[in-house]
């Protein structure tokens, strides 16, 4: 694992590099909690051991198959499939 970690922070620091990098991290839990509209708290679902989120990056390109370029990058370091999904940018926040 740390071979994998050292991978995945130098494609991180060759997308700061490029200027595409807006942030990332691990992620420490894999269940979830639930806040309902009234404040109540549940633990949320857990996930199947196959489908494992370790992290994410978040980045910000010109165009989809340039985010598919970078996942291609991130799962090559990662040694494991990456999903993409796109952000709508709300200028209110």
């Amino acid at each position: 694992m740390p071979a994998v970690g050292a991978s995945a922070h130098a494609v991180a620091q060759k997308a700061k590099a490029a200027g595409v990098w807006i942030f990332g991290g691990g992620v420490l839990r894999q269940q979830s909690s639930v806040v309902a509209t009234d404040g109540t708290i549940t633990d949320g679902p857990v996930p199947e051991t196959k489908a494992v989120v370790g992290g994410f990056s978040i980045i910000e390109v010109s165009s989809r198959e340039e985010a598919l370029a970078w996942a291609a990058r991130f799962a090559k370091a990662c040694r494991c499939a990456q999903e993409v999904r796109e952000i709508m940018y709300d200028p209110e926040s």
